[in-house]
């Protein structure tokens, strides 16, 4: 992957130990940033555990960890919990990774499965059944389907990806998917794994699977991935270019120096892959101790840089858009 010759930055380097967690989706992208930081700064040790970014947000108010990886901005009840934890300050919500959820499957032979919303909808509640269904087969003509069952994979624990990817069905096929975003996945159609990584293992391992987790994941394992039909009827393979079209187009929610965006899951944009989420920081704007208020903003400061954003592509991620970026930058200058 991407960093492993570690290249150079213009870092302003911080001290000592903390520890973060939360989002197993944006992983793979801290786990470079991290070799990075730490090759140029001697004396920075940082530990990120992806517990998942329920279990991360919890961690972050409970005053285990510095800062928090999200897939969601904190909610109304999160926010509450985080002003107590930050000693009166906000906790910001820090867009720092676009990771694109992929929809992958495991059908042998049967490549570049066209998708639309509905499909996906159809097949997640459980009223598409089998690969050869003809919802599949009329999207996709001449495509090798088996008439075997289809075996959906769902993220058992709590997952900032599934509130997405729930996030997304609900708004783009309501009439088929009737159940509000959630971090838990919402009823019991298929099989539970846990984590990024044992959705990922159980599609590698299932003939008939499929799945939703995000893109650095299907890359890393080679899994088949859908092409997906977005608001403008194209049917859109994943990239990072296509990822980033969508959030392009994203309004910012967030007041002041936090910025939670809203998403455009019907998005229009030509060219773009519908199903993104955008993986947060969740850091105090104020009342860390000391030592961890330097640590977090001169690590969020290199990885909002341009060097920071530089390794994405190659870690399977997209960058953050430049005209939320800036955002973001003027925020982490603000932390204190």
């Amino acid at each position: 992957m991407g960093a492993s010759s570690a290249p150079t930055a213009d870092i302003d380097c911080a001290t000592g130990n903390i520890n973060a967690a939360g989002s197993s989706a944006q992983k793979n992208a801290v786990e470079e940033w991290i070799k990075i930081y730490a090759s140029q700064c001697a004396g920075a040790n940082l530990n990120y555990n992806p517990t998942g970014s329920g279990a991360g947000i919890q961690a972050f108010n409970e005053g285990q960890v510095a800062f928090a990886g999200s897939d969601s901005a904190l909610d109304d009840e999160e926010k509450t919990a985080a002003k107590q934890r930050c000693q009166g300050g906000n906790a910001l919500n820090l867009p720092m990774v676009v990771g694109p959820v992929a929809v992958v499957y495991n059908v042998p032979g049967a490549d570049d499965l066209k998708l639309s919303p509905e499909t996906i909808a159809n097949i997640f509640s459980g009223k598409v059944k089998n690969w050869n269904d003809p919802a599949i087969a009329k999207e996709n003509e001449g495509a090798n389907l088996p008439s075997s069952p289809i075996k959906p994979i769902y993220r058992a624990d709590e997952s900032g990806t599934t509130d997405n990817f729930t996030d997304y069905l609900n708004t783009v096929a309501p009439d088929i998917w009737t159940w509000e975003a959630d971090k838990k996945w919402p009823n019991s159609t298929g099989q539970g794994a846990n984590k990024s990584d044992g959705v990922t293992t159980q599609v590698k391992n299932t003939e008939g699977a499929i799945s939703y987790v995000e893109m650095s994941y299907a890359e890393n394992n080679k899994l088949q991935t859908a092409h997906v039909k977005n608001g403008a009827g194209e049917y859109t393979e994943l990239s990072p270019e296509s990822a980033s079209k969508a959030v392009a187009g994203a309004k910012v929610v967030g007041t002041g120096n936090d910025v939670e965006l809203e998403i455009d899951y019907a998005t229009k944009e030509a060219g773009a892959y519908p199903i993104v989420l955008v993986t947060y920081e969740i850091a105090c704007e104020k009342g860390l101790p000391e030592e961890q208020a330097k640590f977090v903003k001169s690590f969020l400061t290199y990885t909002s840089s341009a060097d920071g954003q530089k390794i994405l592509t190659e870690a399977g991620y997209a960058p953050i858009p430049q005209a939320v970026l800036t955002k973001v930058q003027a925020s982490v200058k603000a932390l204190s």
